[in-house]
């Protein structure tokens, strides 16, 4: 009998900051792959203000998920399909908030089956509890002196409070 390689998954994104829903889809990844690589992106694919450096947000996701081996945060330049290539990852994750995300989800997961054809991209949906949350939506909370602990780790909770500070 042969062996069976094992399952990898990429999970690509900005994650400026890494929130609950963020660590809600990798954990549930866990469940359908053997390791779980977060991919994150040099360029995002949407413009969005920065909060965090990419050393930075690499650094939380290693920090959060410390003490999950199968997970592993990783910066990358490029294209998803050969970041995938490189690491012989044969699925991408998303996670799906609102139907809104969809369209533009949808039409990055053909390009991608475009560029290379062994890559599938398996949409997630967010516990309820997440639904609704975006980094983009804790930044402006958070920058506009909100209570954003409700919605990221205290690790991120941290750090966001050590840049107002400093």
């Amino acid at each position: 009998m042969p062996l069976s390689h094992p399952v990898i998954a990429i999970y690509p994104g900005s994650f400026d900051p890494l929130t609950r829903g963020h660590e809600d889809i990798a954990r549930r990844t866990l469940r359908i792959a053997d390791r779980l690589i977060i991919g994150v992106a040099h360029h995002a694919t949407q413009t969005k203000r920065g909060l965090f450096s990419v050393e930075e947000r690499v650094a939380v996701i290693r920090e959060v998920f410390r003490d999950e081996e199968r997970v592993e945060a990783v910066a990358f330049q490029g294209l998803l399909v050969d970041f995938a290539k490189e690491l012989e990852a044969r699925f991408i994750i998303r996670g799906l908030r609102a139907v809104s995300d969809f369209e533009y989800e949808f039409q990055m997961a053909q390009m991608n089956r475009e560029l290379w054809d062994e890559v599938e991209t398996l949409f997630l949906a967010p516990e309820v509890d997440y639904s609704f949350l975006s980094s983009s939506l804790v930044r402006e909370v958070f920058s506009l002196g909100g209570d954003v602990s409700r919605f990221v780790s205290p690790q991120v909770l941290s750090r966001l409070q050590a840049m107002a500070d400093g």
